[in-house]
Formats: C-alpha cells, structure tokens, sequence
C-alpha cells in the first residue's frame, strides 16, 4: 500500500508541476479573498460588525490559505471519465479509482504550495501590519482541521460526482451547491457579521467547516473547536454512506 500511495504521489506530483504556468493562474484564481478583505476592512471602520479592520485582514488571509489547501475539481474529471468511457480501463486495475483523484490532489497541494505563499508574502509586503504569528495550538488546530476539511470536501464532491453514472452534468448539482457554499461557509463575509438566527442554523450545515472554521482557528476567532469537530464527522458519516450506496448502484448501471 506504502510503494503504491508513493507511485501515485510521485507521478501526479510530476503531472502538476509540467504545468507551472496554469498552477500559478489556479492560485491567482483563488485571490477573491484578497478582494473581499479591501471591502471589509473598509466597512469595518464605523466599528459596526464587532471586528476590526485588522480582524477582517487577517481573516481573508486565513481564509486565502484555507482555499489553497481545500480546493477540489473531482467532480469534472469523474463525470468525464464516465461520459467517455475512460472508468472502464480503471475498474480492471487492482486499485479504487478514488485514489487516483486523491493522490493528484494531494499532489497538487504540494506543487500550489510556492506561488501561495509567495502571494501571501507579497501582501504582507503591501500591509505589514496585518503581519502576525498564530500560536502553536492555533497552528496545530488549524493544521488538523486543514486535513479533516478538506477530506470532507472531497467526500461531498466526489459523492455528486457519482451521479454522473445517471446524469451527464453531475457537475451541474456541484455548481448549485456551490451557491450554498459562497454565503453560508464564510467565504464572503465571517460569521461573526451575521444575524444570530441565520449563524445557528448555519453552524448545523456543513458549509461553516469548510472555510470559516479553520480560518479563525488561524487566525485566532472564537470557535467551539468540539463542537466543529463533531458537525463535520457526523457530515462526512452521512455523505460516506451515501457515497457507498450510490457507488455500488452505480457500478451496475454503468455501460462504459
């Protein structure tokens, strides 16, 4: 299994870094943080929101790095193996085709790794007084955290991507959910700012661990560490069970 996780690492990492050019361009895509953080600082100096403006810049920094670390495509490339046909010469090999996409995210994380922190660096340049250095266990939270995020990201995308062995445009129910995601994970704007009713209920969905929970454990927010811990296992319980159920149903309907 070691020899095998290795071999899968080493030729998506080798995969990722012929295209430098595009890696630098997919971080730059991730920048909108950067934009978000020009708007809510601004807005964050009649002291309305409870957090200042240099609350609000650390937090889009925060939120830029979660971004880098949890982004998933699996969906696309899924949905395109079985549409052309292409799933059928991986389903013979000894080996879940899940690992592959595992491997060329994890691959890719590491060859993104540079140019987001030369992005980062080249902020702080810019606004040295956002500047700051988390604490060890905010650091070792977020480091963890960072790990279970993006595993359930993962686990929720690549269970709509099995939809494709139905539908043509499984990618269509990730897009919708991807409306969800936008202003419920607090990747526009941190919880904080939002009415307590609407934060309680988004607290119980996934979409808050997805962003702003490892965001303000770097960047030092108060959060309820157990509780967000448990949201997310009990999350990535129910999409594990459906993401089994639909691959098993799949596999017989699929005609590749």
């Amino acid at each position: 299994m070691l020899r095998q996780a290795q071999a899968l690492l080493s030729v998506y990492y080798a995969y990722m870094v012929e295209y430098r050019a595009e890696l630098l361009l997919w971080a730059l895509s991730g920048s909108m943080p950067f934009i978000l953080l020009g708007v809510w600082t601004e807005a964050a100096q009649g002291g309305k929101f409870g957090l200042g403006p240099l609350d609000f810049a650390r937090y889009f920094i925060s939120v830029f790095m979660v971004r880098q670390f949890t982004v998933v495509w699996v969906v696309w490339d899924f949905e395109r193996e079985v549409v052309e046909g292409k799933l059928s010469s991986r389903l013979l090999q000894p080996i879940d085709p899940v690992w592959r996409h595992v491997a060329a995210h994890v691959s890719e994380r590491f060859a993104r790794l540079p140019f987001a922190l030369g992005l980062v660096g080249f902020f702080f340049l810019l606004y040295p007084e956002s500047w700051w250095v988390p604490s060890w266990q905010g650091f070792l939270s977020f480091s963890l955290v960072a790990v279970a995020t993006f595993a359930l990201r993962f686990l929720m995308q690549y269970t709509f991507a099995l939809l494709a062995f139905w539908t043509e445009r499984a990618s269509a129910i990730e897009e919708f959910w991807l409306l969800l995601y936008l202003f419920l994970s607090g990747l526009v704007a941190p919880l904080q700012v939002f009415p307590p009713l609407i934060r309680e209920i988004a607290l119980w969905t996934p979409f808050p661990y997805l962003v702003h929970f490892p965001a303000s454990l770097l960047v030092g927010l108060p959060v309820d560490l157990g509780r967000g811990l448990l949201v997310m296992a009990g999350w990535a319980v129910v999409f594990w069970v459906v993401n089994r159920w639909l691959w098993r149903r799949g596999l017989k309907q699929y005609s590749g």
